[in-house]
């Protein structure tokens, strides 16, 4: 299994509030780790502790979260991703684009998440940016 294939089960897990799918994909002590000053933004450490946070997460904004672009080296990747949410849980859905450096452990689960993102209530993107064209996720498809 790649690494990519180990970040989209995970974030799979994350979309669907499914614990037991996302600690399939992570090693007991992961550390993730978010960039100030997004709510929130203390690292969430052991995988039991991640796992819950993000099903909270995903219950009170109905997020969805896509890997739009993946890099991988032999212990690490880097992705962008589209997180597709709703600010309040209710209302128009909008899209958050980020990037995140994973590091994983011997045996394929994730050690460590570095998040690097900007969460508003508007949709965030980078200007001018050919998303569409370039096959990036997006709210119309």
């Amino acid at each position: 299994m790649s690494h990519r294939d180990t970040i989209e089960r995970y974030y799979r897990g994350c979309s669907t509030a499914d614990v037991d799918l996302m600690l399939s994909t992570l090693h007991p002590d992961v550390v993730h780790y978010f960039l100030a000053p997004n709510t929130g933004t203390a690292p969430v450490r052991g995988g039991e502790h991640l796992a819950r946070y993000w099903r909270k997460v995903a219950g009170l904004i109905d997020a969805r979260w896509v890997v739009d672009h993946c890099l991988e080296g032999p212990d690490e990747a880097v992705i962008e991703w589209t997180m597709f949410w709703r600010p309040g849980g209710t209302g128009e859905r909008i899209a958050t684009r980020g990037a995140e450096w994973f590091t994983f452990a011997p045996d394929g689960r994730i050690t460590e998440i570095r998040s690097y993102y900007q969460q508003r209530d508007r949709t965030t993107e980078l200007d001018g940016f050919p998303y569409t064209e370039r096959g990036y996720s997006t709210l119309d498809g």
